[in-house]
């Protein structure tokens, strides 16, 4: 039988431990939710010789002191006697940060590997890192990898297996003064030795600790926590005597893991550079105060151009291919005397409207190649950053933003996203916003109808969207801070990596992931709802119909579009799109392709074809906008429902989450239709 092995990956956030567990793993993962949390849990598997590696990545954390949802989780899973190894991720270029987690793990007295990343950076610094006298000074295998480079990899997963069972430090080389007071000499056995006063009392609650819980493993680091005044351990160990725990010496227990962090780089980094490297120097330009968020707009611009051009001349290709299917499935059924109803739902329901959204696959494709080029550069980090000082206003930390970013991709990972956030009025606060991010999933509404109404323009109108989501989320959390009279601290702590070339590792298995996840809707959801649509336009209350005025879904339509009349949208066939948009997005544009019964409604000639039914119900520029602006704002997908369900724990902040969005897209939309009225 082969020898099993965990490895938990353990490192600040933009360290590189993801790209060097994607390194590992591929795209041989397997993505659930820690037990009682909604935190994903990410694993990989690997084999290495005769044994058997199970992978953990865990979520990015700055120290053990556990205050946000994933930081917990870290916590939790590293004092658990399911990890074998820890593989702590370092960024090398990054060290005096860096090694403060690395001392917090280094006290656990569990086995660890540092991993030394991004040596390529430290290379272009003109810096030096001594790799003999760093391993030296902690105790622990430090091996150099490059994630982007895939080197080091083999090496890096042979120290883990080899570290197994590893708990004291291999051979520690300090400098230290033998002169001490302290009746231990903790220099022979502990990387991390603290001034006698903090030591002293380590010993003293080590030594109640040992005799109260004796099972009990991690004496000395449960010792430093309590003596940070950590709350989770100071419930937990409560009955230890009282005079040990009166006082918090976190602050000096920080300073002096600092100091001796300030003393492993003064021996072991060499050639150190005090010149101001690129990164700072395009920070001056990219996250200027004034210049920040006019450079990210248009940056966000040059994507959308982007996603038009380059996804447009790439989707006239699947038109072609689509058309060709339609036109051969519609005459191969009939040539074998398939009845009219099955050759109509086939090929008008099921091909029209799963086509239809496949055809957006390449402009779908640029859009997420294009956000995780952004992501990987390390340019989104700094998004966030300048819009720090805004969201402040506010009355949220520019943590918040990060989400409503992740919007911008999909609603479900940026609501889930929201739980980084310390406290629940913020998260609350930032799951009700986010929904206003303009999602992948509507962009075929955009593209579609802004190419229709909008030929010249369609790229500058499809923007808009984004650009006005944008404004609405910030208005709406504006007029909640009035509202809300409870005052928060907000701060942001976000790290800011170093600008890279994108790893193209990385942003292939993003990239691919989130094609698999559209393609996935486009076979199970939007199929789904296409056939539902068909069986709604071509069923009456007297069965089987050809008028399609006769249908459920009309009678459906024509009841609600009362409410719908005075946002510009007073038309059935576009309610009854809307109610079927809900179950996702995309779903719109489907329905759109059965409700008008055009099959190839992106071809040039489905285009034409539906500009001329909609003209003739009088639908022009006006409503088609408005119809953008209600997409863009309106009840989000069942998907993302079903995660603020999930996240928050409420069934009535999912309904008023639900409703509170419906009714801003009214209001929003009303203003603009009559506005757009008068001045029409």
């Amino acid at each position: 039988m082969s020898e099993r092995l965990t490895v938990a990956f353990i490192g600040n956030p933009n360290c590189g431990k993801t790209t060097l567990f994607n390194a590992f793993t591929g795209t041989n993962l397997k993505v659930a939710n820690w037990p009682g949390v909604t935190v994903e849990k990410v694993e990989g598997a690997m084999k290495y010789h005769d044994m058997d590696i199970k992978l953990i990545d865990l979520p990015g954390t700055y120290s053990l002191t556990s205050y946000t949802m994933e930081e917990q989780v870290s916590r939790e899973y590293i004092l658990s006697n399911e990890v074998d190894v820890i593989v702590n991720v370092v960024d090398a270029s990054s060290l005096e940060r860096n090694l403060y987690l690395t001392l917090q793990l280094l006290e656990l007295g569990k086995p660890v590997v540092v991993a030394l990343n991004m040596m390529d950076i430290v290379q272009k610094r003109g810096m030096e890192i001594d790799l003999h006298r760093l391993p030296e000074m902690l105790g622990v295998p430090v091996i150099p990898v490059s994630a982007h480079k895939r080197t080091g990899l083999d090496i890096l997963i042979h120290a883990a297996a080899h570290h197994k069972g590893n708990k004291l430090p291999d051979s520690l080389l300090h400098n230290h003064s033998s002169k001490t007071n302290h009746k231990h000499n903790h220099h022979k056995n502990t990387v991390m030795v603290y001034s006698d006063q903090i030591e002293d009392k380590i010993d003293e609650i080590t030594d109640e600790l040992n005799f109260k819980y004796p099972t009990v493993k991690n004496l000395r680091w449960i010792s430093i926590k309590l003596l940070e005044n950590d709350k989770e351990l100071m419930n937990r160990y409560s009955d230890l005597s009282s005079n040990l725990l009166k006082e918090s010496y976190e602050s000096q227990i920080i300073n002096e893991k600092y100091d001796f962090v300030e003393e492993v780089l003064s021996e072991t980094i060499i050639n150190k550079s005090k010149k101001e490297v690129a990164t700072d120097r395009v920070d001056k330009v990219l996250t200027n105060k004034w210049l920040g968020i006019p450079i990210f707009l248009v940056i966000m611009g040059l994507v959308f151009f982007l996603t038009f051009t380059i996804g447009d001349w790439l989707k006239g290709y699947l038109e072609i291919a689509f058309e060709l299917l339609s036109d051969s499935a519609r005459s191969g059924l009939s040539s074998i005397g398939t009845s009219e109803l099955l050759i109509s739902l086939l090929v008008d329901g099921i091909i029209s409207g799963v086509g239809t959204i496949i055809t957006f696959l390449p402009n779908i494709f640029i859009l997420f190649l294009a956000l995780a080029f952004l992501e990987d550069t390390g340019y989104m980090a700094r998004v966030a950053f300048i819009m720090d000082g805004i969201m402040g206003k506010l009355g949220l930390s520019g943590r918040s933003f990060i989400p409503m970013l992740l919007g911008f991709g999909c609603s479900v990972p940026a609501i889930m996203a929201s739980r980084t956030l310390e406290n629940k009025r913020d998260r609350f606060k930032t799951m009700l916003i986010t929904p206003f991010m303009s999602c992948s999933a509507r962009l075929p509404i955009y593209i579609l109808f802004s190419e229709i109404f909008f030929a010249d323009n369609a790229m500058l109108i499809a923007y808009s969207m984004y650009v006005l989501g944008l404004i609405v989320a910030i208005l709406v959390a504006f007029v909640i801070h009035k509202i809300d009279k409870n005052e928060n601290e907000n701060m942001l702590l976000i790290e800011l990596p170093e600008y890279k070339i994108p790893s193209s590792r990385t942003v292939e298995i993003y990239v691919w992931e989130k094609v698999k996840d559209f393609l996935t809707k486009a076979g199970t959801t939007i199929f789904v709802a296409s056939i539902v649509m068909w069986l709604l336009l071509n069923f009456g209350f007297h069965g089987y119909t050809t008028d399609m005025t006769q249908s459920l879904g009309a009678s459906l339509g024509k009841f609600i579009v009362p409410l719908f009349a005075p946002i510009g949208l007073g038309f059935w066939q576009i309610v009854v799109a809307l109610i079927a948009g809900i179950s996702a997005k995309e779903v719109v544009v489907s329905s759109c392709a059965v409700l008008f019964g055009i099959a190839n409604i992106n071809s040039s000639s489905g285009m034409s074809m539906l500009t001329e039914v909609l003209g003739k119900m009088g639908f022009g520029q006006l409503n088609a906008y408005c119809l953008m602006v209600f997409c863009l704002l309106y009840i989000p997908c069942m998907a993302t429902i079903v995660t603020i369900k999930k996240e928050s724990q409420s069934m009535k902040w999912t309904v008023f989450t639900a409703l509170f969005q419906l009714c801003t897209a009214w209001v929003v939309t009303f203003i603009i239709y009559q506005i757009g009225n008068l001045i029409i």
